[in-house]
């Protein structure tokens, strides 16, 4: 801030004091002055003695909403002008609405990354020190940042929607594959095309989880629900899942997972590892082996998913758990290599890292090795 003058002094009203003091700890690094309240009636009475120069404020408060206490304190001496800006958990377009009706600057969604918070409430105090001159230009650029706030929102909601209604018909398909595999009068190629059927529909359900995980995982909230499980029988079911793509794509399956344990959500490790095995059978060549190999250290586990194919670009290695990365292409036109194709790859990441651990790719001679620490319970 400008050593110049005086240090900006920032009101918070939040009725969580862990909240507060994350707030506090990172505006008072950058040399603001902070002022908590832990009630929205006890803000308004803060704003009035302090005379703050901007706002932070919790949206749900037990003795009044973050959006009545903003008008009241939009009423009074002085609190026209002060920016107001909104944290909240609440990640829908009807909440920001309220906000902006009530007379917010901005809003943010927790958790908020401390970075973030502050270029927020440091573009609010330079934009109140702008003055008038520039209102009518600040005003139309808010306007197109909470219009594109409120298509972000939307586009979540929607996701979501389609997630759920997705998921009832795909597991309505996969349980009629199961009931007639079930039938001892199918013949063989039926069976054999409702084996694929099976296998596509749960490559299917794969997708669509997903979609609905790495949404979770951007808002900070994928809760692993941990337990012990043996690697072995949780990389059996992932083989048992590809066979039919390993099979069609001539590539055998082979696991070295003897003896390991690890603490992980069971759904989210198998669907980690089916992921990553399939994206291994997808780029491996004809009549090669894709491998599942664990080794076990004293503060993590390490599972790596090996193939023999042409390996990761280095241009795209950076950025290879992003969503929906590309890769370069060849002189003719052809991809190189492997590309993320969609979230398969962001998906590894967020449930990676939503248990603590870590995952990497590793160019090897020939093939690629894509590896994942989980750390011990």
């Amino acid at each position: 801030m400008d050593a110049s003058g005086p240090a900006p002094k920032i009101l918070v009203v939040d009725d969580t004091p862990e909240n507060c003091e994350l707030v506090r700890a990172t505006l008072e690094s950058a040399g603001m002055q902070v002022v908590a309240a832990l009630r929205g009636g006890e803000g308004i009475r803060a704003f009035a003695a302090e005379r703050p120069d901007c706002v932070l404020m919790d949206v749900r408060m037990p003795d009044m909403s973050g959006f009545a206490a903003c008008q009241q304190i939009r009423a009074l001496p002085g609190g026209a002008d002060v920016p107001i800006v909104f944290l909240t958990a609440l990640r829908d377009v009807e909440t920001f609405d309220k906000a902006m009706q009530a007379g917010a600057d901005d809003f943010l969604i927790k958790p908020v990354r401390p970075t973030e918070l502050l270029i927020r409430v440091q573009a609010a105090l330079k934009l109140r020190r702008l003055g008038a001159e520039v209102g009518s230009l600040y005003e139309s650029i808010r306007r197109q940042r909470d219009d594109l706030m409120r298509l972000q929102l939307q586009k979540e909601r929607m996701t979501a929607f389609l997630v759920h209604d997705f998921k009832n018909p795909v597991n309505s398909l996969e349980l009629r594959a199961q009931l007639l595999l079930r039938s001892r009068e199918l013949p063989s190629e039926a069976r054999e095309a409702v084996l694929q059927m099976r296998s596509d529909v749960r490559h299917l359900m794969r997708l669509i989880l997903n979609v609905l995980d790495v949404s979770k995982g951007e808002e900070a909230a994928l809760r692993p629900e941990r337990s012990r499980l043996e690697l072995s029988a949780v990389v059996a079911r992932v083989f048992e899942s590809l066979d039919m793509a390993a099979r069609d794509a001539a590539v055998s399956l082979n696991a070295e997972v003897d003896q390991v344990t690890v603490s992980a959500d069971s759904d989210l490790l198998e669907r980690v590892l089916e992921n990553l095995v399939e994206n291994a059978v997808r780029h491996a060549p004809q009549r090669s082996q894709v491998s599942v190999v664990a080794q076990v250290a004293p503060e993590h586990v390490e599972i790596r998913v090996r193939d023999r194919g042409r390996g990761v670009p280095e241009p795209i290695m950076a950025t290879l758990f992003e969503p929906f990365v590309q890769a370069p292409a060849d002189a003719d036109g052809t991809a190189l290599a492997r590309t993320g194709r969609g979230l398969g790859l962001a998906f590894c990441k967020v449930a990676v890292e939503a248990h603590g651990g870590q995952i990497w790719v590793e160019n090897e001679a020939p093939g690629a090795s894509f590896c994942l620490k989980l750390p011990h319970a």
